[in-house]
């Protein structure tokens, strides 16, 4: 008989905390436990929020009926850590301490780690993070960023890009280490990143760079950036938050939503249309480069994230990049919307059942180790 493993995870997020109970890869009960404003505004930093978080996620599940006893694991969201490869990771004191110290941003991803430690101590039970918005498995090359004074990062959606590299090798009925694949999530940001074989090679990192997402600029003219920032004398904070948050789509439409900009659109209002082709056309600029540092060799490319849903946003994409691929209607795949609990449940599960090794943390590569030393 199969043993049946139960597995707690917990995805935090700015106002919210999902989690879901698995039993195996079927999900048991989800929840979304909201957080009012007059709550988190009492917590100077968001890795003060732990305890409060916490006893919200044993109140609902206490509420839904279960036995957190009958647990196997707890596996929770990474954070924005330090660099790894990715895979599934056992939470130890070196995570909880750079998740704390926010190595590489200040992010509720964070918690993730600390809030699955936390619940599975108390039961003494196994503890993990999965793919990681910090899985950095970029080639050398792709770091730089053209001054010595900055080097391209990788902090991309790793947890679902990952996944979906894994769907669509189940779609074509190929093993993921024999395929090169173009992962396209877009979401509240959007990342282009091609994988070899599985390996994240490349990415347009989803907070700064590549195509602008319905509130983030993406890529942006640097002078005139660099102009605007000193004639309107601007605050650093007040430069991040016009790149990430009122950029992109908002900046012009003012709204984040890509359904109600999709509704426009079909009404004919010319600004959204006009917008929604400008969202296609740098996606599918940043796709064509991506498949040249492929060499050209794409075996299928996949769409995925809420933005997956726009169907006029997704038709423009696959008008202009149908060309990449042998068969566009076999090898351009559609993944509308993210299921990041399952994926954690996903990556625990390939654990517990030993078709994978969890990872002890940091666990970095050197990217000629992965390829022999034949790049």
């Amino acid at each position: 008989m199969n043993p049946q493993f139960k597995i707690l995870t917990i995805n935090p997020g700015s106002t919210s905390t999902k989690i879901g109970v698995f039993e195996n890869g079927a999900l048991l009960f989800g929840k979304n436990i909201y957080h009012n404003d007059q709550d988190i505004g009492t917590f100077k930093k968001v890795w003060d929020q732990y305890a409060f978080r916490k006893q919200e996620i044993l109140n609902v599940t206490r509420k839904e009926g279960f036995n957190i006893r009958q647990l196997s694991c707890v596996v929770g969201r990474g954070g924005l850590f330090r660099p790894v490869i990715s895979g599934t990771y056992k939470i130890n004191k070196q995570m909880l301490d750079d998740a704390r110290q926010a190595v590489q941003g200040d992010h509720p991803a964070n918690l993730g780690c600390v809030l699955a430690y936390g619940i599975a101590w108390d039961y003494n039970i196994p503890s993990y993070i999965v793919d990681p918005p910090c899985v950095d498995e970029m080639e050398d090359v792709a770091r730089i960023s053209g001054h010595v004074a900055i080097k391209r990062r990788s902090l991309v959606h790793a947890l679902n890009i990952k996944a979906i590299a894994r769907a669509a090798s189940e779609t074509l009925k190929t093993p993921l280490t024999q395929l090169n694949l173009i992962v396209v999530h877009i979401g509240g940001g959007i990342s282009v990143t091609p994988l070899r074989k599985g390996w994240m090679i490349d990415t347009s990192e989803a907070l700064g760079s590549g195509p602008f997402s319905p509130e983030r600029t993406g890529s942006l003219p640097m002078v005139d950036f660099t102009e605007y920032l000193f004639k309107n004398n601007l605050t650093l904070e007040q430069a991040k938050k016009m790149l990430v948050g009122s950029g992109g789509m908002y900046s012009y439409l003012k709204t984040k939503s890509l359904k109600d900009a999709e509704e426009s659109y079909q009404k004919g209002d010319p600004k959204s249309r006009l917008i929604i082709r400008a969202m296609a056309y740098q996606i599918a600029k940043e796709i064509g480069a991506m498949a040249v540092i492929l060499k050209g060799e794409v075996d299928a490319i996949a769409l995925t994230g809420g933005g997956a849903h726009c169907r006029p946003l997704v038709d423009l994409i696959k008008e202009k990049i149908s060309f990449l691929v042998k068969d566009s209607d076999r090898d351009i795949l559609l993944f509308p919307g993210e299921d990041e609990l399952k994926a954690l449940a996903q990556g625990a599960l390939r654990v517990l059942r030993g078709e994978e090794e969890a990872l002890e943390y940091p666990q970095q590569i050197e990217y000629k180790e992965l390829f022999n030393g034949n790049i």
